[in-house]
């Protein structure tokens, strides 16, 4: 009989370490969000104290993140609304309400303002990349500003 002996801060430290993987076909595919480390902020509070939507919108912000740094200069992200005929709306936002409503803030492919308030049980996101407008001069990077909003802890 094998049993492995952890101290209290080992515990700790594997409850707050999400279980993720990934498999890309490409060799030369870049890091995927499962296989990076979370951010320290991320790892601040253990899982079993975070309502679903605040885990989700946490989870969000890396991927958001991590797929802003793929793209070009002359790109945006977007997202891609699954199930249903509503379209793509360029992402100017994103929010959480606890424990279960995550709030997507953007405009639409019509330049109408545009807002997805969803239920965590139903979250599919599909990011895209879209063309930046044209009288935007550089890049807005939605992601890199919601990961500072994780440094300062805003909103929570």
């Amino acid at each position: 009989m094998s049993e492995d002996i952890r101290t209290t801060a080992e515990a700790h430290e594997a409850s707050a370490l999400p279980c993720a993987r990934v498999v890309r076909t490409a060799d030369d595919a870049p890091d995927a969000p499962e296989v990076l480390p979370l951010p320290p902020e991320m790892s601040d509070e253990a899982l079993e104290d975070k309502s679903e939507a605040q885990w989700a919108y946490e989870r969000l912000i890396v991927y958001i993140q991590n797929f802003e740094e793929q793209l070009n200069a002359d790109e945006e992200v977007a997202m891609g609304l699954v199930g249903g005929q509503a379209g793509v709306l360029q992402i100017e936002g994103l929010g959480y309400f606890a424990p279960d409503i995550i709030t997507f803030y953007g405009i639409n492919e019509d330049g109408a303002r545009t807002q997805l308030i969803q239920h965590v049980s139903r979250l599919d996101v599909m990011l895209v990349a879209n063309p930046k407008p044209q009288e935007a001069e550089a890049p807005r990077r939605i992601g890199f500003r919601l990961a500072k909003s994780l440094e300062r802890k805003e909103g929570a």
